[in-house]
């Protein structure tokens, strides 16, 4: 991946802020996930948002962010890794519209909070349901299940 001409120019233009990965993802703060996306679309057509997933380290969360360009026919994996309490991050829903509904499930499985996001509220759990499922340290302890439908 080190060769690949826009990983070489995401890595210049945020200077020392890029790592790169064992998994192939490039690894980068949450304050510059917004301008080198941005940058990816704009300078070298990564114009698809392929996947937007929350994993869940058990000490940290992380936003993967999967990329595609049609005319590079590549693909860019970058990773934001957030802190358990309060993981919050911008959202990029300015930049692809897919990623409304991809940022609300991962706010509402995961529990983490797009700033700036348009609409950002549970989307498949009801809205007064506590806690968030996904998340390894998510006990059953009142847990109600979900009304037939």
């Amino acid at each position: 991946m080190a060769d690949l001409d826009w990983v070489l120019a995401l890595k210049n233009k945020f200077s020392d802020t890029v790592e790169e990965a064992l998994s192939g993802c490039l690894v980068l703060p949450g304050e510059d996930i917004f301008r080198a996306v941005n940058f990816l679309k704009r300078e070298y057509g990564f114009d698809y948002l392929m996947n937007l997933a929350a994993v869940d380290y058990k000490d940290r969360l992380a936003v993967v962010y999967n990329l595609y360009s049609f005319k590079l026919k590549e693909k860019a994996n970058l990773k934001v890794i957030l802190p358990r309490d309060n993981p919050a991050i911008e959202s990029i829903t300015e930049i692809y519209a897919a990623a409304n509904w991809q940022e609300r499930e991962a706010f509402d499985l995961m529990g983490i909070n797009f700033t700036g996001h348009p609409d950002l509220r549970r989307i498949l759990l009801p809205d007064d349901y506590t806690g968030h499922p996904l998340r390894k340290d998510y006990t059953k302890e009142g847990f109600l299940p979900m009304p037939a439908v």
